[in-house]
């Protein structure tokens, strides 16, 4: 076979895609894969594209392989419970689920959150103090953003590690999937994730409080169309995309430090850029890498015309990087970039990331705070990445301080 242009399944490119990011974006950034998706990769032109108003639903995929294995994934992960998420519906669908729940992410009611989560970020810096060389993973990345969805969600931290290996595998299926193996495997996980989470909700409709499920359950009994299986769609991603994606903000925002020793003393000694350099973590190495769309109708961007009802993968991490946009030097860490916050890491349209505010609220302190307090912080070993092509970060990360 030749070579192509790009292949997200080749050996190192969970580890590094920027590479192959690069190179569609300056050969071919509207690109049609033998793999039966299109790529688009240009800033520009992903940005038009997700506020085109196009589907997210695989039910309107023309019939082919990217069909064949979508409707496998679905089908695996509990029967299609998890596909009735706001994440896989468009609109009435998703205006209405989206507006159950996203009352508690305003910027007012994240805002509150900031001192409990300082207490939580320094509880955990006290550890890592005692510790004196630890998995960052482990300690601080995934611990923070994991309790803080828990508590909004009102659900117990009970059982947290199997949480994060069932969500660990079940954000594959944001992915094409090659491998028979993972796809059971992630089969397996949306059975036990979706148990896990009707257990939850029958112990809530037992124990209602002031918190997010809660609300949900008493607006599914007030007559509203919100139905068990909906209920449990809602709660898994919420559960999974609150800590998933702002443990990869904490822990790609660290290492893009730790390699970049001068922005490291730049943040140290100008403190105040703390938000903008979030931002900027955002862009460099962004914790989601792709989003996709569905054609409804034919459509051209850049003189290609992308048939109706095609799979279209928007790279986020691509577009975050485009050198037509950002300038020359797109590919370079600079915490004190102006517009950083113009990156396209939350996507854009009607399916927009629910919940930024929180998520910047967290990486700001914990980075902040993390490395004001260790003016030694440094790899204690090799970084090892979770071999994920979208939602990528690293599956440990060894420090000393």
């Amino acid at each position: 076979m030749t070579e192509l242009l790009f292949n997200p399944f080749e050996p190192g490119f969970t580890d590094d895609p920027y590479p192959a990011y690069r190179r569609l974006r300056e050969t071919e950034p509207v690109h049609e894969s033998p793999f039966g998706f299109w790529v688009m990769s240009g800033y520009e032109d992903i940005h038009a594209l997700l506020r085109a108003g196009m589907s997210v639903d695989d039910h309107k995929l023309a019939s082919g392989p990217v069909r064949e294995q979508r409707e496998q994934l679905d089908a695996a992960t509990s029967g299609g419970v998890l596909g009735l998420s706001m994440l896989e519906r468009d609109p009435p669908d998703h205006t209405r689920l989206r507006s159950l729940v996203s009352k508690v992410f305003t910027p007012r009611k994240v805002a509150a959150l900031e001192p409990e989560i300082t207490a939580l970020v320094d509880a955990r810096l006290d550890e890592i103090a005692g510790a004196g060389r630890v998995d960052l993973m482990a300690t601080l990345a995934f611990p923070l953003p994991f309790a803080v969805i828990s508590k909004l969600l009102g659900i117990p931290e009970a059982g947290h590690e199997r949480v994060r290996d069932l969500s660990g595998l079940l954000v594959r299926t944001l992915e094409p999937v090659a491998d028979q193996e993972l796809l059971d495997a992630v089969a397996k996980a949306g059975i036990e994730m979706t148990e896990i989470i009707r257990e939850i909700i029958a112990w809530k409709r037992a124990h209602p409080a002031e918190d997010l499920l809660s609300a949900l359950i008493a607006a599914e009994q007030d007559g509203d169309r919100l139905s068990d299986d909906e209920l449990i769609a809602q709660v898994t991603l919420l559960y999974v995309a609150g800590h998933e994606t702002t443990m990869n903000l904490i822990a790609n925002g660290v290492t893009a430090l730790l390699r970049n020793p001068g922005q490291l003393a730049l943040l140290r000694e100008r403190p105040e850029l703390a938000a903008n350099a979030v931002e900027e973590f955002l862009r460099y190495d962004s914790p989601v890498q792709q989003t996709r769309r569905i054609t409804l109708e034919p459509y051209t961007v850049a003189g290609r015309t992308i048939p109706a009802r095609t799979f279209v993968i928007a790279a986020l991490a691509a577009a975050n990087r485009d050198s037509r946009f950002w300038g020359d030097d797109a590919e370079e860490l600079r915490i004190d970039r102006e517009l950083a916050r113009n990156h396209i890491s939350f996507g854009a349209g009607a399916h927009h990331c629910l919940g930024p505010a929180l998520a910047r609220l967290e990486g700001r302190v914990a980075i902040e705070r993390l490395v004001q307090r260790f003016p030694r912080l440094g790899f204690a070993g090799e970084v090892e990445m979770n071999g994920r092509m979208n939602l990528r970060g690293p599956q440990h990360l060894p420090v000393s301080v």
